[in-house]
């Protein structure tokens, strides 16, 4: 039935193929133009997993109390004293700079300048106080010294102020639309403001400016991606060369990569058409989308030209290899297809669009280069020249030489080396973690200038962007309550006393230095009152500006600031904030996780945590019932899945050796590894099942399908690897380890398929 499927299809193609070729045309040449509006887009809501109950939280306090998305400048005097009239104008008008910068949210901007940093002291009448930089603040040494004073008073030294006096910060919070058009926030264009707007206009050899926040990450990062386009570019070389050798053929070099490069441009096109723009992330797809269109076209390719030499014009190998090569290639494809599918499980919006993103990509890969280049290649005449017998000879030894791993003498010998590996590399994959492994922004290296930026904050300030916010939800006017502010202060202790944690902030601890200083600022009574009155008296004085509590004092956050976000100390965190919270939680009071920064890394590392089995089920088991309906053979499906299973783990265990955690810049990598990596499985098998099902013996099928196909597995396998290969030099972190992983994925997916599939054939079809 399939075959005659096949054979109607492939009829009806050939003999409309200059139509079919002029809507290829047409199609590419829309969509084509559709890419050409492609627009990058890195918003920030698309890089977290707004589903989850961490998120919730977020979303629901966001408006009080600010979210993750923030930016920090940090302005450096590099003499080393801050107060000088050269560093607090320059301070002033990165303030004020920041400030009117579309996208921020005055209300959250914070620094010196801001009439919310205001300082209080103990006087004889009781409490005196103001903001610390006075309405008539003169820039002089006399203005310089009251400034100093009121700073110390104020408490804000390891906040706003760099612990040695030589910086002074200025925050902000990010809003997700500008208020003025109604649209998204540009991250990417905002970045670029704000690298011209303070950076550009004010540093200078005695000011230094120093920037961190998600947008102006995300910023580097598109910046270090168009460097993208340079290593699609050798790519393109790279490729070039390896089918020209491969093929000895200008016209067969051209044409399977023109048709690589048309389903770019409809991958491309069909993002604009969805509704899409290309992250960061999912900029790496179209030259994946390449490297799998010349893998396939290359099979296509050597499967023609096979044909020529045997005596077929070129017309008539073509339809012979487009009928042989539709089911094998279309079932890898969708193989493919699905796999990349199942990402949509994964509740973050980045993967998602990438699993979108690739699987259009994929699709178009069996209409251009399983359909339209056997059309192409039947237009042309292509030589009927022999190899030279030697070299063919040599090569037909090499295929001998291999098809002994098909025999049960070398296939035990495989199978046990296997079994060992795999039981090595489990042992290795169990050891992985979750989450980031280093400081910094782990896209960027450890030298970008964005993380320089970063470990100068960590290192002069108390506080920096790794902030997890516990919310305490309340009645209203709970803060009135010794038993509610003492709950919350219990919270905080215990928290300040775990490991990674460096410093706590909450209104209980805020409101115990009030009440000492009402009481001639005796450290004795920096406790909680017990009295309402005395409580509602400490409290007063804590505006809602601060950030500590809301305007009916119902919700009131406890801030952890700790000393990195690496996965370990994330996990330490997080599991004894579920701890106490279990302990202290009642009807009125709710401990709730997580805002801030880190509460936004949490989320994502527990959404990857709890989506990587379910997104590996999903891939293997789309692979198994693809292949199952092609080889109709459970035993053909077996030995395709398992040696994609143990690279699988073995990809694991060299994330752990390289100290690369299972992120979402990584997570996508196996379901991409395993997409891939069944192709050649696939097209050795369908090969072999043929004759095996004609009662040839094991051996001779694997021979004769190293004859066919090995030369096209090989080469797509060497090809692949050495395209991602060159991201080892990119300036993206995540790209370089994008380009590790799938390395080692291609490479080592093609040794399966050639070495323990034949051996795992052996044992399933012995009495052949």
């Amino acid at each position: 039935m399939l075959e005659k499927l096949v054979n109607g299809f492939e009829s009806h193609l050939f003999r409309n193929r200059k139509w079919v070729i002029i809507s290829f045309i047409f199609i590419t040449f829309f969509l084509g133009y559709q890419a050409s509006q492609l627009k990058m887009d890195a918003a920030f809501s698309k890089n977290i997993p707004l589903n989850h109950s961490y998120m919730q939280t977020y979303t629901k306090h966001q408006k009080d109390f600010g979210g993750a998305n923030s930016i920090m400048v940090a302005v450096e005097d590099t003499s080393g004293n801050i107060f000088n009239p050269v560093f607090f104008d320059a301070l002033k008008n990165v303030h004020d700079q920041l400030f009117f910068i579309p996208g921020v949210e005055r209300s959250q901007v914070k620094s010196l300048f801001s009439p919310s940093t205001r300082f209080t002291e103990v006087v004889e009448d009781g409490f005196a106080g103001g903001p610390v930089i006075p309405a008539d603040f003169r820039n002089d040494d006399y203005g310089l010294k009251i400034v100093r004073d009121n700073i110390e008073k104020a408490g804000i030294v390891g906040r706003l102020i760099g612990n040695d006096y030589t910086s002074a910060m200025v925050s902000a919070q990010l809003m997700e639309f500008d208020p003025q058009t109604g649209e998204a926030i540009d991250t990417i264009a905002f970045a670029n403001q704000l690298e011209q707007e303070l950076r550009g206009k004010f540093e200078n050899d005695q000011i230094k400016i120093h920037i961190i926040g998600f947008a102006k990450m995300a910023g580097d990062v598109a910046e270090g991606a168009k460097g993208v386009l340079l290593f699609f570019l050798i790519a393109i070389a790279i490729t070039a060369v390896m089918v020209y050798l491969f093929s000895k053929s200008i016209m067969l070099t051209i044409l399977p990569l023109m048709c690589s490069l048309i389903a770019v441009f409809w991958q491309l096109g069909l993002l604009t058409v969805v509704g899409f723009g290309l992250d960061p992330m999912s900029i790496l797809v179209p030259f994946l989308v390449f490297a799998i269109g010349v893998s396939h076209g290359v099979q296509m390719i050597n499967a023609v030209r096979r044909r020529v030499l045997d005596g077929q014009t070129t017309k008539a190998a073509a339809a012979s290899a487009f009928r042989s090569l539709l089911v094998p290639g279309g079932v890898a494809l969708l193989s493919d297809t699905v796999g990349f599918l199942t990402l949509l499980a994964i509740d973050i919006g980045i993967i998602r669009e990438l699993a979108i993103s690739a699987s259009l990509g994929v699709a178009v890969i069996i209409l251009t280069n399983l359909i339209l280049l056997p059309l192409v290649i039947s237009y042309f005449e292509l030589p009927n020249k022999q190899d030279n017998p030697e070299k063919r000879q040599k090569i037909e030894n090499i295929w001998r030489a291999l098809s002994k791993f098909a025999t049960p003498k070398y296939a035990v010998v495989v199978l046990i080396s296997t079994v060992i590996l795999y039981v090595v590399g489990f042992q290795q994959a169990s050891k992985m973690q979750i989450g980031d492994l280093q400081g910094g922004a782990p896209a960027l290296h450890q030298d970008s200038r964005y993380n320089q930026d970063t470990f100068f904050i960590t290192d002069h300030f108390s506080i920096t962007t790794d902030v997890m916010t516990v919310i305490v939800e309340a009645t209203p006017e709970a803060c009135t309550y010794h038993s509610v502010l003492t709950q919350i202060d219990q919270f905080e202790w215990m928290m300040a006393n775990t490991v990674g944690v460096e410093s706590t902030a909450s209104l209980a601890s805020i409101a115990k230095k009030v009440n000492a200083g009402f009481n001639e600022g005796n450290p004795k009574w920096e406790i909680l009152p017990r009295t309402t009155a005395s409580l509602v008296q400490a409290v007063g004085q804590v505006p809602t500006t601060s950030g500590l509590l809301n305007s009916n004092c119902s919700v009131m956050p406890v801030y952890l600031f700790l000393k990195d976000h690496k996965a370990e100390t994330i996990e330490v965190v997080v599991d004894k904030v579920k701890a106490v919270a279990a302990q202290l939680n009642s009807d009125t009071l709710q401990f709730k996780l997580a805002s801030g920064p880190v509460g936004v890394m949490a989320a994502t590392n527990e959404a990857v945590s709890e989506a990587q089995l379910p997104m590996m089920l999903y891939v293997y088991g789309a692979v198994f019932v693809l292949c199952l309906i092609s080889f109709k053979s459970l035993k053909a499906t077996i030995a395709v899945i398992i040696p994609l299973y143990v690279v699988s783990t073995l990809a694991q265990a060299l994330m752990t050796l390289l100290d690369i955690g299972l992120a979402v810049s990584t997570l996508p990598v196996i379901a991409l590894g395993v997409g891939i990596g069944v192709d050649y499985g696939i097209y050795i098998l369908s090969t072999m099942s043929n004759k095996l099902s004609n009662g040839m013996p094991v051996q001779q099928a694997y021979f004769e399908a190293l004859v066919e196909r090995g030369s096209a597995v090989i080469f797509t396998g060497l090809t692949l690897a050495i395209g991602v290969s060159t991201w080892f030099f990119s300036d993206l972190k995540f790209q370089m380890d994008m380009g590790i992983l799938l390395t080692f994925m291609f490479l080592v997916n093609m040794l399966g398929a050639i070495i323990i599939l034949p051996a795992l054939s052996a044992m399933f079809w012995r009495k052949k």
